[in-house]
């Protein structure tokens, strides 16, 4: 039986491949087709049934990785962990405070700065955890 620690990384490294290629190519969407992402924005927006599924679709897999991996060591593991803690909040966020999620939304991609820096952010931590996750 493997020891606990071996478990944790072991857990980590497919968390990393399964999170860092998504993240890779949702940074890569958002740079390379801005005004794509800023139109599906808005539509999803102007729903707030999109908005209340979101929400479902942002929790339940943050608490899986909140569940498993809550790893708070100062390397690469952390950013898993705080992104599993963002989807519950953000999921939360979203089931109970649809109305928000539209007004916060709508200020965001009104300025194409965000959607930018969204994008290169999304990109960024996709390569972090791509590189843990394959390459070493």
């Amino acid at each position: 039986m493997p020891a606990k620690g071996q478990d944790t990384m072991q857990t980590s490294h497919f968390l990393a491949q399964l999170i860092g290629p998504m993240l890779l190519v949702i940074g890569l969407g958002m740079l390379i087709n801005r005004d794509g992402y800023r139109a599906m924005a808005k539509e999803f927006l102007a729903s707030r049934a999109l908005i209340y599924i979101a929400g479902l679709l942002a929790l339940v897999p943050g608490l899986a990785v909140v569940l498993t991996h809550n790893v708070w060591a100062a390397d690469w593991r952390a950013i898993i962990t705080l992104l599993g803690w963002l989807a519950v909040i953000g999921g939360a966020f979203r089931i109970l405070f649809p109305q928000e999620v539209t007004r916060l939304g709508s200020r965001m991609i009104a300025n194409p700065l965000h959607l930018t820096v969204g994008g290169a952010v999304t990109l960024i931590l996709g390569a972090i955890l791509s590189y843990y996750g394959y390459v070493r």
